[in-house]
C-alpha cells in the first residue's frame, strides 16, 4: 500500500541518541570507548594526498554550520516499502509520484543540527561524482519538523547474498568503481569514514554501484585531530582503535581493504573482533607484533592498560587464508594490493588512485579506458 511520505514521518516513533564530547567534534557512537594515556605527545601526520584542497576553498565549501536548507514539499513523495533503520536514520524505498521514478527516503533521527547539516553539504559538494549516491531533494514535515533526504534508488542485491556469486573479474571491477568514488571524494577534501559492504549499493543486473550513507563523512584539514569514534567496528582502521586523532583520507583505504580480504577470502567480516579491543587483537594476530610494535614507537602512542595482555604474534601471511571456496579468486597480484592496503601506519597504505593502478586492476582499467 501506498503511505504519503509527510504522514509516515508523523508516526515514526524516534529515541534519543547519546552523544560524546572528543577533540573537535561532539559525536555519536559508545560513550564507554576505551581511553588511551599517552605520556608524550603522538606524532602528527598529514595527508600525501589532498591535504591542501580544502584550504583553496573558499570557507562556505566546508563550513557546514552555516548551511541554510532549502527544504522542497514531502508531498510528491510516496513509500512503498521499509528497507531498513540504522543508528540515526530510517531508510524507505519510494517513489515520486511527479515521474513516477523510484527514490530512496532516508528520514533523519533527532541528532545535531550540524550533523545533519554537514551530511548535506558533503552530498551537495559530490554532486554527480562517480559511483556516489546523489542527493535529489531534502524535505520535512511541516508539523513534526522531521528532516529527510530524498536519493536516487539502487536496485541492491544484499552483499550476504551477492558476493559469494562474484567471479574474479566481477570482485575487480565493483572494487575499481569503489576505489573511483574514494578517490573522488577524497580529492574533494572529504573522508567517508564508514566505507563497509553496506554502504556499498549494487546492481549486479545494470552493474550500478553507489557508495552511500555520508553520515560519518568530514572535511579533511591538516593537522586537525578528529574523533575516533567513527566507522563500524570490523571496518575500524588500526588508528581509530589506538585513538590516533590525526587520521586522514588513508583511514578509508584501510577499511577498502578489509571489504576487499572479506571478498576474496570469502571470510565475513576478515577481522572478527567481539569488542573495539578485541579488533585490535584480531588484526595484530594477522599482520604481526612486529610491525604493530614500530608503529606504535613511529607514532609515539602508548596503548591503555586494556591491551596489556596483548601477547606476541607472528605475521601471517595473506596466503594462509586460501581454501577450496576461494582459491579461485586468489592470485601474487591481489596479495600484493592487501600487504599494500592493510598496514598498521596509514602514511605507507596505497593511496585511492594508487591501489586504481595496482596491477590487479589492469583487465578492468584497459576495459574501462576503451569504453
Amino acid at each position: 500500500m501506498l503511505i504519503k511520505f509527510y504522514k509516515i514521518l508523523k508516526i515514526i516513533q524516534f529515541y534519543p541518541i547519546a552523544t560524546c564530547h572528543n577533540s573537535t567534534l561532539s559525536t555519536f557512537i559508545n560513550c564507554s570507548y576505551s581511553s588511551f594515556t599517552h605520556t608524550m605527545p603522538v606524532k602528527p601526520t598529514i595527508s600525501r594526498v589532498y591535504s591542501q584542497f580544502n584550504t583553496t576553498q573558499p570557507s562556505s565549501y566546508y563550513d557546514y554550520e552555516n548551511l541554510s536548507l532549502q527544504f522542497t514539499s514531502p508531498k510528491q513523495y510516496e513509500i512503498l516499502s521499509k528497507l531498513g533503520r540504522g543508528k540515526y536514520s530510517e531508510v524507505f524505498q519510494g517513489i515520486n509520484i511527479q515521474d513516477h521514478t523510484n527514490i530512496v527516503i532516508k528520514v533523519l533521527k533527532p541528532v545535531k543540527r550540524k550533523k545533519i547539516k554537514r551530511e548535506i553539504k558533503i552530498l551537495q559538494n559530490l554532486a554527480h561524482g562517480p559511483y556516489i549516491i546523489e542527493l535529489l531533494a531534502i524535505v520535512k514535515d511541516p508539523v513534526s519538523r522531521t528532516p529527510a533526504l530524498i536519493s536516487e534508488y539502487v536496485d541492491n542485491v544484499d552483499f550476504r547474498t551477492l558476493y559469494p556469486t562474484l567471479s574474479d573479474y566481477d570482485i575487480r571491477f565493483y572494487m575499481f568503481d569503489l576505489l573511483t568514488a574514494l578517490d573522488f571524494c577524497h580529492s574533494k577534501g572529504i573522508m567517508h569514514r564508514d566505507v563497509k559492504p553496506h554502504n556499498v549499493m549494487i546492481d549486479p543486473q545494470t552493474k550500478k554501484l553507489r557508495l552511500i550513507d555520508w553520515g560519518l563523512a568530514e572535511f579533511y584539514h591538516p593537522g586537525t585531530e578528529y574523533n575516533v569514534r567513527v566507522a563500524s567496528r570490523y571496518f575500524k582502521g588500526p588508528e581509530l582503535l589506538v585513538d590516533y586523532r590525526y587520521y586522514d583520507y588513508s583511514l578509508d583505504l584501510w577499511s577498502f581493504g578489509t571489504m576487499l580480504a572479506s571478498i576474496i577470502f570469502k571470510k565475513e567480516p576478515f577481522f572478527h573482533g567481539k569488542s573495539n579491543t578485541d579488533q585490535l587483537v584480531q588484526i595484530v594476530r594477522v599482520l604481526g607484533s612486529e610491525e604493530f610494535n614500530a608503529y606504535l614507537a613511529h607514532y609515539q602512542i602508548q596503548l591503555g592498560s586494556e591491551y596489556d595482555d596483548l601477547g606476541t604474534y607472528q605475521r601471517k601471511p595473506f596466503q594462509r587464508f586460501v581454501n577450496e571456496s576461494n582459491q579461485q579468486l586468489v592470485n601474487d597480484q591481489v596479495f600484493s594490493l592487501l600487504d599494500q592496503l592493510l598496514k598498521f601506519d596509514h602514511m605507507t597504505r596505497l593511496t585511492a588512485q594508487e591501489a586504481m593502478d595496482h596491477e590487479w586492476f589492469d583487465m578492468v582499467r584497459e576495459e574501462k579506458m576503451v569504453n
